[in-house]
């Protein structure tokens, strides 16, 4: 890998891990793309490079992340501090922590039996392409399902946004855990984090704004994890020669990760899911075409 590929990539990978369009299904499908044949054939093998690669792209976006939700996430710790010392949740911030460490649980338990077997069986072209299709999809169908009297009458139940929508902290735990099972999904190439998880959001009654807030939240601390976990590639074997690349890539994914999130948690206050599901369609389908034949 050279310093230009992981800078594109780098770039890809702070811009599709937010973008609900799958940042890993574009890792698989670009590369092979542009005819990256080492980068390739470094994504399907049990060792290589790109694992070390990943580990700091990861820990990049999250890093950026953290930043853009400084003071949320200042007052979501010290909320969860609060409730382990009293033993109770009162306030809103505190139930909102407690519901991602709730929704964190189902992805960090699979992500560590099954991330890498998954990437290993999954990263090929083809395959991206097809849960890209996938992908596309599922944003369809939640923005369809959204509409549906089954979950106005969630909403009804509960508090309610000047808008109509529900409020994120009255989510219930079991919901939050929905939407962490929803996430675990994600570890297919094609499947997007942000996308699944604003799905499950949508509906349980959540308006578009708040969904993206808990799936950009959510995605931290799981995002930071993964990275964490798997320092030792970039430290051992695999990062020898390319630590470098890990940090140019790195320095382009947290600076696109942090665009990223600030033109999509306004976009959310207005927009939909629809456009994504189309793209996904399409790049899904032009890449099967590509691939598949």
């Amino acid at each position: 890998m050279d310093y230009s590929q992981a800078i594109i990539l780098g770039l890809i990978q702070g811009v599709t891990e937010l973008f609900p369009v799958s940042s890993l299904g574009h890792s698989v499908i670009l590369p092979a793309f542009f005819g990256w044949t080492s980068v390739v054939a470094a994504q399907s093998a049990p060792e290589s490079f790109f694992l070390a690669f990943l580990v700091g792209l990861h820990v990049a976006t999250a890093l950026a992340l953290a930043v853009f939700y400084r003071d949320q996430w200042i007052r979501i710790v010290g909320g969860l501090l609060r409730s382990l010392r009293r033993r109770r949740i009162e306030l809103p911030e505190e139930r909102l922590g407690w519901l991602l460490v709730v929704a964190s649980v189902p992805a960090g338990v699979v992500g560590i039996l099954l991330e890498h077997p998954l990437r290993v069986l999954f990263a090929t072209p083809v395959a991206a392409a097809g849960f890209l299709v996938i992908n596309g999809c599922i944003l369809l169908a939640g923005e369809r399902f959204r509409r549906r009297a089954a979950v106005r009458s969630v909403v009804a139940a509960h508090e309610q946004t000047p808008s109509g929508d529900r409020q994120l902290d009255t989510l219930e735990f079991r919901e939050a855990g929905v939407v962490g099972v929803a996430q675990v999904f994600a570890l297919l190439a094609g499947i997007s984090r942000s996308g699944i998880t604003m799905v499950a959001g949508l509906i349980r009654g959540l308006d578009h704004e708040d969904a993206a807030r808990f799936s950009f939240l959510l995605a931290t601390p799981i995002i930071l994890a993964a990275g964490v976990y798997k320092l030792p590639d970039l430290l051992g074997p695999n990062g020898e020669g390319v630590r470098g690349q890990v940090l140019a890539g790195s320095v382009a994914a947290a600076v696109a990760a942090y665009a990223s999130v600030r033109f999509l948690s306004r976009y959310f206050t207005s927009r939909t899911l629809t456009p994504f599901a189309i793209y996904s369609l399409v790049i899904g389908a032009l890449a099967l075409l590509r691939f598949g034949l």
